[in-house]
């Protein structure tokens, strides 16, 4: 349960940045992006891998680009469920999703303990290392 609730403060603080950082993208409080963050992680978990399997030959054909553009749908999606989270358009919602994105990569990849912020090791190991 703690997992969730840290990659669900992650996708918070990276919508909220996403919002400082890009015009069209309003939020209108630190409770909006909260809520914000929740659906998009639901539609994330439940919606995205669906349409990744169904765009898969564009996907694969486009490099993996054309998951950017399901990245920016869902953006999309969330902003017409959420009052007080508004995307523009799409071109807005396509950088929002890159700079979300990597946000998340980025600070998923820490942890604070005592006071001390610690790098995870994301590798998994095989059963032969």
């Amino acid at each position: 349960m703690e997992h969730i609730a840290v990659r669900w403060l992650i996708l918070t603080v990276s919508i909220l940045v996403a919002g400082m950082l890009f015009q069209g993208i309003e939020v209108a409080s630190v409770g909006t992006a909260i809520a914000a963050a929740a659906i998009l992680g639901i539609l994330n978990a439940f919606i995205r891998p669906l349409l990744l399997l169904l765009t898969l030959p564009v996907t694969l054909l486009s490099l993996g680009f054309f998951a950017f553009v399901i990245n920016a749908f869902l953006l999309q999606i969330t902003a017409a469920l959420v009052r007080g989270f508004d995307v523009s358009g799409f071109w807005t919602a396509f950088f929002a999703s890159l700079v979300i994105s990597l946000i998340n990569v980025a600070l998923t990849g820490f942890r604070f303990e005592d006071g001390r912020i610690i790098v995870v090791n994301t590798q998994r190991r095989g059963p032969w290392d």
